[in-house]
């Protein structure tokens, strides 16, 4: 068998500091007969000379559409827009599966280069759970972004720029200072408490200093009655953590909102979700990504009402870059060692299989 090579891209999106790979999964790689090609990038959390020393080769930053096209490129986040076709197999998230805008032309490019995409949100075991998420993370820093969002707006400010933590525990410290010691007396609600995602908001909302009963933990059971949702206006903060797979009756409404008038407590949402621009997002109140630099939009409900914030931030788990790439990279590690074998190994056949499916309509949506 030949030798397996693998290409770890620069990522592009601005902020992302996160790696598909780290140095320790990397090294296990090249133990296992991989050839790792590492493009150089002083946005990744993790120093070039770390990846060198376990023996990859540096490359240069964006360098991979020169790559020879048997090699796999591997990364996090989507590739830049553009019309390029795609001749080479792409492992990431290119969040195009459910009809987010643009998506079959995303796919147009790897239908008109011959390429293949292995979307690592769809990359699952043998019970359909996915190999590997971010979604601890995603919640943990959502959770802190809104607390964070919360004490701004309490001071009459709003939210300047987020910068990553070294570690959990700085993120705690540093929400808890901000909050002036404890967040204790704030109330949240947290859906989709029961997934991955949604136990990382609880962790985080335990860890700054909630107290449990001020800490409204719901999934499917409570939503099953279809929303709006009254509850949702009666706490400070409200994380939304769902996996959206369909369309559902929303959670939040502008009409909602505006009823509630000056009784409404709800200050900060966090749509740790970020269905953006899914058709079926159950929570239509904004309609842009919110970034790092400016992590917050208002929601224009009037001068008269009080203020609303909404974080809609699609790569939160940067925040904490070092350890979420750890957990990620470590648990994606297993089906990494089977990509030799991805014509017989069924987590990749299942994703090729899915990816055809999806190539073929957005040909037919592209009219190709």
């Amino acid at each position: 068998m030949s030798t397996q090579r693998l290409w770890l891209r620069c990522e592009k999106k601005e902020f992302e500091r996160r790696s598909a790979l780290t140095p320790t999964t990397a090294k296990k790689l090249i133990d296992a007969g991989f050839q790792i090609s590492v493009e150089r990038d002083e946005q990744r959390i993790f120093n070039d000379a770390e990846f060198e020393a376990v023996g990859c080769t540096l490359e240069d930053n964006n360098s991979w559409p020169n790559a020879p096209t048997d090699v796999a490129i591997i990364g996090l986040k989507e590739l830049p827009e553009s019309q390029d076709p795609l001749p080479h197999t792409h492992i990431q998230f290119a969040h195009c599966y459910k009809r987010q805008a643009g998506w079959s032309s995303v796919l147009a490019r790897f239908y008109k280069g011959g390429g293949t995409l292995y979307d690592l949100e769809f990359l699952t075991d043998a019970t359909g759970r996915r190999v590997a998420a971010f979604g601890y993370h995603a919640g943990f820093a959502g959770a802190a972004a809104g607390a964070l969002a919360l004490a701004a707006q309490r001071s009459g400010k709003k939210l300047g720029r987020l910068e990553p933590y070294e570690n959990e525990t700085a993120m705690i410290e540093g929400v808890k200072n901000t909050l002036g010691g404890s967040a204790n007396g704030v109330k949240a609600l947290v859906i989709g408490a029961l997934g991955r995602c949604g136990r990382g908001a609880v962790d985080l909302f335990r860890k700054i200093g909630l107290a449990e009963d001020d800490i409204v933990k719901w999934d499917m059971a409570e939503t099953a009655k279809g929303g709006p949702f009254q509850e949702i206006l009666d706490v400070d903060i409200f994380v939304n953590c769902i996996y959206l797979s369909s369309s559902i009756p929303p959670f939040l409404t502008k009409e909602t909102i505006i009823a509630a008038g000056q009784d409404r407590q709800l200050s900060v949402v966090v749509d740790v979700s970020c269905d953006t621009t899914n058709p079926f997002n159950p929570i239509p109140i904004y309609t842009i990504n919110t970034t790092f630099s400016e992590p917050t939009v208002p929601f224009d409900i009037g001068h008269d009402l009080p203020l609303l914030s909404v974080i809609s931030i699609d790569h939160l788990p940067t925040l904490l870059p070092r350890e979420a790439s750890e957990q990620f990279s470590n648990d994606l590690l297993p089906s990494l060692l089977e990509l030799p074998r991805r014509r017989t190994a069924k987590v990749w056949t299942d994703a090729e299989k899915l990816f055809n499916e999806k190539q073929r309509e957005a040909v037919e949506a592209e009219g190709l």
